[in-house]
């Protein structure tokens, strides 16, 4: 490995530096390969690192930004707050495929194409540097639902009582891209209070499509639709969970907790004083629920070099 890599940081579902979900984006990872990427993604120690590849501007025209998603652990196919984070800072470096600045830019990702739009607050906004003033809004894949749980079982692994868990809200696995296993939760005190052994509940999923648990009280508050939410992995609570908010989303719109297309607020990582704001809406036809979409803003809060070698 050798060379020098560029890089950016941002905090991600957030207007404010400090908060939200950082990310390490790596401007030109052209000439690394897979376990490079991996050991750079290791380096950063956060919860995720995106590499941008670039490409011919006729193959991004036509197939979107490249980019691939790496943990501490491994790559993923697709998370939420990467591929928001990652296509706002696109957006205000002035990336476009097309001859005139676009509104809309698709990330070309493992799980597949990604279309993310934007709307800025103010006319200079998001022009050199992602200034936590334009709105970014993912469009995720159609939801797939998987299998159900019981409460009881599911409650007795993470410690609570089972009546915690409203009968009317299934625990079901949810994909949009990366699947998660769905709880509603009654009372925000109870998710608040929440501690569970993180071994135990991977020992639950290990046979399911679903890897994670994702944490969801929703209340409505006189004509808006909130929630709180909380989510676990790799031994460590995430501040903003951008995949698992869509899964929630459309989760929500499914068992009419929310109507077709109302936006809903999630807020999550409250708890470890990262607090993040997800603005998610989803539509309903029958049994099928699409248009899912996630959404939010960023702040860039450092820059540097990676050099490598001699």
């Amino acid at each position: 490995m050798s060379g020098t890599y560029e890089f950016v940081q941002l905090d991600v579902f957030t207007q404010t530096p400090l908060t939200g979900n950082p990310l390490a984006i790596f401007t030109d990872a052209g000439g690394l390969d897979d376990d490079e990427m991996q050991a750079l993604a290791r380096e950063m120690n956060l919860s995720e690192t995106t590499f941008i590849l670039p490409r011919d501007r006729a193959t991004e025209a036509q197939k979107g930004k490249k980019v691939r998603i790496f943990t501490v652990a491994e790559e993923l196919p697709f998370a939420g707050h990467p591929t928001l984070g990652t296509a706002l800072h696109l957006y205000a470096s002035g990336f476009s495929p097309v001859s005139e600045r676009s509104t809309e830019i698709t990330l070309d990702l493992k799980a597949g194409k990604i279309p993310v739009c934007f709307t800025a607050n103010s006319e200079n906004a998001g022009r050199k540097r992602v200034d936590g003033q334009v709105f970014g809004e993912m469009r995720q894949r159609d939801a797939e639902f998987g299998v159900t749980f019981s409460r009881e079982e599911v409650a007795r692994v993470i410690g609570i009582a089972a009546d915690e868990i409203p009968p009317e809200w299934p625990i079901e696995i949810v994909s949009t891209g990366l699947p998660f296993a769905i709880v509603g939760i009654r009372n925000q005190e109870t998710l608040t209070n929440l501690k569970f052994d993180n071994a135990q509940a991977a020992d639950f999923l290990k046979n399911t499509d679903a890897k994670f648990f994702y944490f969801v009280c929703p209340q409505r508050r006189e004509d808006r639709l909130e929630a709180r939410a909380r989510m676990f992995s790799y031994g460590v609570e995430d501040p903003a969970t951008g995949s698992a908010a869509g899964c929630a989303a459309s989760w929500m719109v499914k068992h009419g907790i929310a109507n077709s297309d109302e936006q809903a607020l999630i807020r999550q990582g409250v708890e470890i004083r990262r607090p993040s704001e997800m603005h998610v809406r989803a539509t309903r036809d029958g049994q099928r629920v699409s248009n899912v979409r996630v959404g939010g803003y960023a702040v860039e809060v450092l820059r540097g070099t990676v050099s490598l070698g001699k």
